[in-house]
């Protein structure tokens, strides 16, 4: 792994830890997105290379003046090398996070064979999971996104109808 890597995960991971006190001291109210995309039955997950090792949707952050669906597409094409300009809208996830209240915008897109590149730096494994198949340790948010973008059935399984758009943890 190159030097320029290692520097980036290590920028990361202490900006995470940053950003974790922060939260816990401060609890300020944040908003970010995730993306669930798919190929077919299978759904794309990602680790980072900060925080807890679990499976997750990529997703992030919104900046300051940006809308939900232009920062699901920034973090696309920053954590992942994608554009994806048929992003659909999947509501909304409300949770808690480190104490803070915090609003996920969700959103979904079929991708078909895409060529995935990851930002090394944030991002240590993508892989893509049957939908009926997800491994053991997956974020906390990451059923309820997938049942949002009706990815999952609300047992689980694959093959649910998209929900409408709607404020629902």
């Amino acid at each position: 792994m190159s030097l320029s890597i290692r520097l980036r995960r290590l920028v990361f991971r202490c900006a995470y830890l940053v950003l974790w006190a922060y939260r816990v001291i401060v609890r300020p109210e944040v908003s970010g997105v995730k993306c669930v995309l798919t190929d077919g039955d299978h759904v794309l997950l990602v680790r980072h290379t900060y925080g807890p090792r679990e499976w997750d949707l990529p997703g992030g952050g919104i900046k300051r003046g940006e809308g939900p669906a232009t920062a699901a597409r920034r973090e696309m094409r920053e954590e992942l090398g994608v554009d994806i300009p048929n992003l659909r809208d999947a509501g909304e996830v409300l949770a808690a996070l480190n104490r803070s209240r915090a609003t996920v915008y969700c959103f979904a897109a079929e991708l078909r064979g895409p060529e995935i590149t990851i930002e090394r730096g944030e991002i240590g494994a993508a892989r893509w999971f049957a939908a009926d198949d997800l491994p053991p340790r997956i974020g906390r948010l990451t059923l309820p996104v997938l049942r949002r973008a009706g990815a999952l059935t609300p047992r689980g399984g694959p093959g649910a109808p998209p929900a409408a758009p709607s404020r629902r943890a």
